[in-house]
């Protein structure tokens, strides 16, 4: 067991936090796919449990290989990977699975495994971003410059994922500008992007709704789930009303640990609400635990900028980091009605191959930046995306 914790390097405590997240998805997953079993009739509990289990080991191994990677390369890598994740979004746009008649162009098969591109092109945007701003860093920045170097692909890439995944969209937008204003962008073309982004957005919401068959949109859907926030009869409206029957339920010490009544009612309840069901089998005691452990997570986020010697290291950190708990939150909101349906998930804790994986490559980076040692911010910025192509190869 020494042997394994010397190859092992940064924040113990990171891993410690997300070894007890996963160890704790157990229990949850497996008791909530019981839906999926008796009442969908997909596979049987063992075989969720047995998959679940699996993406978790390749998530950890995942961490690992990411983690072991000196941060400078992600810099230029993401320069390379920007037009690929473009690519990769037109295709799930174009072949998209379609689920109840209803446009979800989010998922492409590769190998016969279903894959989220859009979860992938938040990471890798998040950390082009962080390149940009640190390149910055030290000079004025000149606003028409950035809209061709940093906004026009932040654009590009959001209005691909916008017409299946606004939720996303919406996470990844919010989570650039905060970056960039921690970045030390100038507020005041924050504003403006800002501003920019809600008139596209109200522009594409005409557009599909003057023309419904021309582009795959999933404008109906928003506009039915942010109704049946305030509403009562709709299918979203009857997911809440369930969870919150459920959190209900579980008191304060909740009616333990697979004896959830309502996961047989909850559509996504190893999934999107899982959080209900955990609080109805562990109570608003474990319902509170859960939302420390994330808290902690953020914590050592931030014990890990402190001790960074860079700049792109530290826009890194946070670009990885802060979206992990802000998904966690919105989906812990969305499950005690605090925020309409949405379609995120628990980080590490539900279901769901995607977003383990995208946030075992976000937790190795911030992983790789605890471990490094002293780096220049010439040695990473200097970095060019062809010269680590050449090092790849040799």
């Amino acid at each position: 067991m020494s042997k394994i914790f010397q190859h092992i390097k940064g924040d113990r405590a990171i891993w410690a936090i997300v070894a007890a997240l996963a160890i704790f998805s157990f229990m949850p997953v497996y008791s909530a796919s019981t839906n999926l079993v008796y009442v969908v009739g997909n596979g049987s509990t063992f075989g969720h449990l047995i998959k679940h289990a699996t993406l978790l080991l390749f998530g950890f191994l995942i961490i690992y290989g990411v983690h072991r990677i000196p941060y400078r390369y992600f810099s230029g890598g993401s320069a390379i990977m920007l037009p690929v994740v473009f690519i990769l979004l037109i295709v799930t746009l174009a072949q998209g699975t379609t689920i109840g008649g209803a446009n979800a162009s989010r998922w492409i098969r590769i190998g016969g495994v279903g894959f989220q591109t859009s979860t992938l092109a938040g990471l890798v945007l998040m950390v082009y971003v962080a390149r940009y701003l640190a390149k910055n860093k030290e000079k004025p920045i000149l606003f028409k410059e950035s809209l061709l170097q940093l906004w026009l692909p932040v654009g590009l890439i959001l209005i691909v994922i916008l017409p299946a995944n606004f939720s996303t969209t919406a996470i990844i937008f919010m989570m650039v500008l905060v970056l960039c204003f921690i970045g030390g962008y100038p507020l005041k073309y924050i504003s403006f992007i800002l501003g920019a982004g809600i008139v596209a957005l109200l522009f594409f919401v005409l557009i599909a709704k003057a023309f419904p068959d021309a582009m795959p949109n999933r404008v109906q859907t928003w506009q039915s789930r942010i109704e049946s926030f305030s509403k009562e009869g709709s299918k979203e409206a009857y997911q809440v009303e369930k969870a919150k029957i459920a959190i209900a339920t579980g008191g304060t010490f909740g009616v333990g640990p697979g004896k959830s009544v309502q996961k047989n009612f909850l559509p996504q309840s190893s999934s999107d609400f899982i959080y209900a069901i955990i609080v109805e089998e562990f109570g608003l005691f474990g319902g509170v635990v859960l939302i420390l452990v994330y808290f902690l997570l953020l914590f050592r986020v931030f014990v890990v900028l402190k001790k960074t010697t860079t700049i792109f290291g530290t826009l890194l950190v946070i670009g990885a980091g802060l979206p992990i708990v802000f998904q966690a939150t919105i989906n812990m909101a969305v499950a005690t009605n605090l925020f309409p349906v949405t379609g995120q998930t628990l980080p590490l804790v539900s279901s769901g191959g995607t977003s383990i994986w995208m946030t075992c490559i976000a937790l190795g980076m911030i992983l790789s930046v605890s471990a490094s040692k002293e780096e220049t911010e010439e040695d990473i910025l200097d970095d060019n995306p062809l010269d680590i192509l050449h090092e790849t190869i040799d």
